[in-house]
């Protein structure tokens, strides 16, 4: 196994060689050749089971499997170190191991963390055997841990090497690995304006104490043009560590946003006193300023942004949290293609590849701290410990160290759904709010709340969870809540951090009504009309809201779960869980939110059979009039109703098979079905429906779709 390692390592450092940039920083991603065995105790004889990086042994909660197996994990794997990096300073950096991890270098401990959704990176240097064969064990634990969040939560806490590992070799002298899980620079615009930004870069050096260094800044445009180049000099402290920092101007700059998501780049060199090369770390950023003023509307770049949210738990159907890149690029796809323009990284931080991805789709990012509560469950998601609280600060620190330099990331998520009942969290939250505000890059602190308590009034913004019209009552129950909301707390910086209902592809009803949402009956009608009435009040909303985000963007594993059609998955989504079917509610945000791309869309299109020969039927789309055609036959043009809805009533159809289609008459866009309209007279025995005699006949009667 660690002969082709060997190779792929031998044959990157002969072509460095070759073009004379050896001493530079090398990476190396370790995603190969590992081998995996279930539980602590491992026996010689049994090799295991081969897998490649990311990785995750939980298919038993996508499986609908409640207990599903939450313990340890082991990895192995082997690997050559060349002799020629000697003197170089080696890490193993881990992107997401869940949860608590330990590394174990030709037998030896290398360290531990705890916490399973940041990166991490041990300095392996003293344990390595140089130009020869080193063995790597990592023990990877997500058994649940009082004293680690999160404790609860509406989803699956996969195990494993979910994310990427890396081996990294630096000269001695380098920018560091070892801060909070960090690449070690910070860039910070300050004093922002169209017509000037300043930009202050830091630089986190680790060396030999009392080392001399020199340290390079420099400043690129997106075309990659040098914009400017600072350099500094500094002693290392006892410890061998010091921060460097510069400032530099950009005149007229380029404003990051979701119409230009422009990029800048910056570099820092260092090169120690003694040979060994310099080490070399870029990190784009973007320049931009942002508020919710008095009137509660967010402003980006000086301009009133309406937030078009969605919610996003990062899995996937068949493959849990383990997701490639090409994953992370068909989600920021369909977020694209449907129009919005910010997403909530729900329950906890996600890959840095996903936020690289809204960075240049000029996508806003709520990012979660994993401090969730129980929500509808029986447990809490707060454990008064010293350790727990030591944990979630960690976790903290290291969420905001590693995405600082993300333009997309605007708000710090430090709950979601916590409680005061029993232990109080809410001296908890006043020390990470105030940690955030102090190291989180001018960031706004939010939290999803359930409920009317003191910890709705420590952070910044405040979003509400709300489900009216699935859990109880109506969807248009949520303008009451509005109007008793904003007239209770008139000053609450106030939003929607979750809206939305279940509805499955494979369900649909010929009436029109709410169904039970711990029942296995999820019809996707219901889905559809309960975003229709929310979005009718959310995009009239005086006063407004700051921002408001779909529950969710994507259906999600949570292998507790016994309602909807198919037990374990949470059906909320606007697309499946394996992203191949956009429901109806997709397409209605799409005709709401997508101006640039037409498009018409048949809504219930897949309830394919049909029992009333008078139908109404329905259209999305973002253009001004479509007409609509019933086996060749026009049924007349229909013009917007402002909220990209097209609607027939009293349509007849025919018995058997009808062709629809829908059609812009501008642009020619077009979407067709075949529905089946059945008798719906029903044969039964009396005795089944609760009638007497043997030849009583029965007609089902249901009440219309979207009477009005």
């Amino acid at each position: 196994m660690y002969i082709g390692m060997k190779r792929i390592v031998l044959g990157v450092i002969a072509a460095l060689l070759g073009s004379g940039t050896a001493a530079q920083r090398l990476s190396i991603a370790l995603d190969r050749e590992w081998t995996y065995t279930s539980g602590w105790e491992t026996s010689l004889a049994a090799p295991g089971q081969p897998v490649a990086l990311p990785h995750t042994w939980n298919s038993d909660a996508l499986g609908a499997k409640p207990d599903y197996y939450r313990g340890l994990g082991g990895y192995f794997r082997a690997l050559e170190i060349p002799e020629a990096w000697r003197g170089k300073r080696l890490f193993v950096r881990f992107g997401g191991a869940n949860a608590t991890c330990d590394l174990y270098v030709n037998g030896k401990h290398a360290g531990q963390h705890v916490g399973g959704y940041t990166a991490f990176a041990f300095d392996v240097t003293r344990l390595l055997r140089f130009g020869g064969r080193n063995s790597l064990v990592v023990r990877v634990n997500n058994a649940p841990d009082l004293n680690r969040p999160p404790l609860v939560g509406d989803f699956n806490i996969y195990g494993g090497l979910y994310r990427t590992v890396e081996l990294i070799a630096t000269p001695a002298a380098h920018i560091a690995l070892d801060d909070y899980g960090s690449r070690g620079l910070y860039v910070t615009p300050t004093r922002v304006s169209a017509e000037r930004a300043e930009v202050n870069a830091l630089a986190v050096v680790r060396g030999t104490a009392g080392e001399m260094v020199e340290t390079t800044f420099v400043l690129h445009d997106a075309e990659g043009n040098r914009i400017d180049s600072i350099a500094r000099r500094v002693k290392l402290d006892p410890t061998g560590r010091s921060e460097v920092a510069a400032a530099f101007t950009i005149d007229a700059p380029r404003l990051w946003g979701p119409e230009n998501p422009y990029l800048y780049s910056m570099d820092a060199r260092v090169r120690g006193a003694a040979a060994g090369g310099e080490d070399l770390v870029r990190e784009s950023f973007g320049v931009r300023w942002f508020e919710v003023d008095a009137q509660n509307r967010f402003l980006l770049n000086g301009q009133p942004l309406q937030i078009r949210g969605v919610c996003r738990v990062e899995d996937w159907d068949g493959i849990g949290n383990a997701l490639r890149r090409q994953n992370h690029r068909r989600d920021i796809e369909l977020i694209r293609e449907m129009g919005a323009n910010a997403v909530r990284c729900a329950y906890f931080p996600n890959d840095p590849y996903f936020l690289e991805l809204c960075d240049r789709a000029g996508i806003l990012v709520w990012s979660d701290l994993p401090f969730v509560g129980a929500g509808p469950y029986r447990d809490k998601g707060f454990n008064d410990s010293e350790a727990f609280r030591g944990n979630i600060r960690q976790q903290l620190l290291e969420m905001i160290h590693q995405q600082y330099n993300h333009p997309s990331v605007v708000w710090w998520g430090l709950f979601d759904q916590l409680n005061q009942r029993g232990d109080d969290p809410v001296p908890l939250i006043r020390e990470l709010n105030a940690l955030a505000d102090e190291e989180g890059g001018g960031r706004l602190t939010v939290a999803a709340s359930n409920q009317d308590e003191d910890l709705n009034f420590v952070t910044d913004l405040i979003g509400f969870n709300k489900f009216d019209g699935w859990t109880a009552g109506q969807p248009q129950d949520i303008a009451v809540w509005h109007s008793a909301l904003f007239k209770g707390y008139p000053t609450l910086r106030s939003g929607i951090s979750e809206y939305g209902a279940g509805g499955s592809i494979y369900q649909w009803s010929d009436s029109l009504h709410r169904p039970e949402a711990a029942g296995a009956w999820h019809p996707e009608q219901w889905q559809t009309w309960f975003h229709e009435c929310y979005w009718s009040e959310i995009s009239k909303a005086r006063p407004n809201y700051w921002g408001t985000f779909v529950w969710t963007m994507f259906d999600y594993g949570a292998a507790h779960r016994t309602d909807g059609a198919r037990p374990g998955v949470a059906d909320f989504g606007l697309v499946t869980f394996d992203r191949r079917v956009c429901k109806d509610a997709f397409y209605f945000y799409k005709a709401n939110w997508n101006r640039t791309e037409p498009f018409v869309h048949l809504v219930d299109a897949r309830h394919e059979v049909r029992s009333s020969t008078k139908q109404t039927l329905r259209v999305f789309s973002n253009q001004s009039d479509v007409e609509l055609f019933v086996n060749g036959r026009s049924l007349g043009l229909r013009s917007n109703d402002g909220l990209g809805r097209f609607v027939w009533k009293d349509a007849v159809l025919k018995t058997g098979e009808n062709t629809v289609e829908a059609v812009d008459p501008l642009t020619g866009q077009r979407d067709r079905a075949v529905i089946t309209i059945r008798d719906d007279r029903l044969s039964l025995p009396a005795s089944s429906v609760g009638g007497s005699g043997s030849g009583s006949r029965n007609k089902t009667r249901l009440q219309p779709l979207y009477r009005q």
